[in-house]
């Protein structure tokens, strides 16, 4: 990534910041796909009866919004899963390869247009290129492995579960106390009903602030009704620090594809909220996974709170040609479903044009 994000800033100073996202995409090749778009170009393979649904879920049934969490079911293991995924892709009106191809034509002449104004550099700059383009693919790839990996560890979770009688409580022990378990070791079981308790209660906070100093107790920061959400600080040192611009339309985050677009916010927590994007809606949420992808290709930009410029979601949407604005630190606070905003994601800057009703819901499926 760093490699990559030294290229990627070269090549801005010397055709600019479109042909530059142009050029650092086009990393799915036809020939070689980027693990995080299998998923996607799948499900329309599956919806156009070019790819059977067995093969689907032998190759991406692995792949979810919370893959790397051992205790969450993956695709595979719900029957109803692609034919929900279908369902909204069907409804979509999108045309995925449509995408990829004109991204792919962009590539292309960019790449003509840099040989043409550096032709004793369009060789190495093309071998850099390649080379940033290969390490993608393959940090994808394991990214995708380590998913199936973890895979393989919640199946045995499950087995263990079968035959300790805890079921799915087995997440809430660590490995070495789930092997003492099934030793026939139970002293930490009456333990398991506080734990699950903590859990929940942790599971229902609000998104971390991008910058905490000091000791943070999450519940308790939470419950301020005055607290801050872009950065926290227990000894009172950053109070007056600002993550955000001054002016109070603009936020300013690191750009994550280029160009430039205008429309409304839909404010979304979690993929599963997904189908609530329309086509052409501008996606804000915290951060994106490999879970969000499917619905990539309705969003006319992407706005996250973190990330940066070869995160998942500044990936993913240079392959589609989507602008991104990424890193924006409190994005998800300040914008509201319903918003009318200006995504430059050449400069990482989100414009508030219009604000939302006042009766329009602050986030989710509005």
């Amino acid at each position: 990534a760093a490699l990559a994000g030294k290229l990627r800033a070269e090549l801005k100073e010397r055709v600019g910041a479109a042909d530059a996202d142009a050029l650092l995409s086009n990393v799915s090749s036809e020939g070689e796909l980027l693990a995080s778009m299998g998923p996607l170009v799948g499900l329309a393979k599956v919806a156009r009866g070019e790819m059977s649904r067995e093969d689907y879920y032998a190759r991406w049934g692995h792949r979810g919004p919370l893959e790397t969490e051992t205790s969450e079911p993956r695709p595979f293991e719900d029957p109803g899963w692609l034919d929900e995924q279908l369902a909204v892709f069907a409804r979509s009106s999108v045309d995925v390869e449509a995408q990829l191809a004109a991204q792919r034509a962009a590539f292309d002449v960019a790449r003509q247009g840099l040989a043409a104004r550096y032709p004793g550099k369009a060789k190495s700059l093309g071998r850099r290129l390649a080379q940033a383009a290969e390490a993608a693919r393959m940090r994808e790839a394991v990214r995708s492995e380590f998913a199936r990996q973890v895979w393989v560890g919640r199946v045995w979770a499950l087995r263990a579960g079968e035959l300790s009688g805890l079921g799915e409580d087995v997440f809430f022990l660590t490995w070495p106390e789930l092997l003492d378990v099934l030793a026939g070791d139970e002293r930490l079981l009456p333990t398991l009903p506080a734990r699950r308790e903590t859990y929940e209660a942790y599971k229902r906070l609000p998104p971390y602030p991008l910058l905490i100093r000091g000791r943070f107790d999450p519940l308790e920061w939470a419950a301020d009704p005055e607290r801050r959400t872009d950065v926290y600080d227990a000894g009172g040192l950053l109070q007056s620090l600002t993550l955000q611009a001054p002016e109070e339309n603009v936020l300013l985050g690191m750009p994550g594809s280029a160009g430039q677009v205008e429309g409304v916010v839909r404010r979304l927590d979690r993929p599963e909220e997904g189908e609530a994007l329309q086509p052409a809606e501008i996606l804000v949420t915290a951060q994106t996974n490999i879970g969000w992808t499917l619905f990539f290709p309705r969003a006319a930009a992407i706005i996250t709170d973190v990330g940066a410029p070869f995160s998942h979601a500044a990936i993913v949407a240079r392959e589609l040609g989507i602008p991104a604005v990424v890193n924006c630190s409190d994005a998800t606070g300040r914008l509201r479903t319903g918003d009318r905003v200006r995504v430059d994601g050449s400069q990482g800057v989100v414009e508030i044009l219009e604000r939302a009703k006042s009766d329009q819901p602050p986030g989710g499926c509005g």
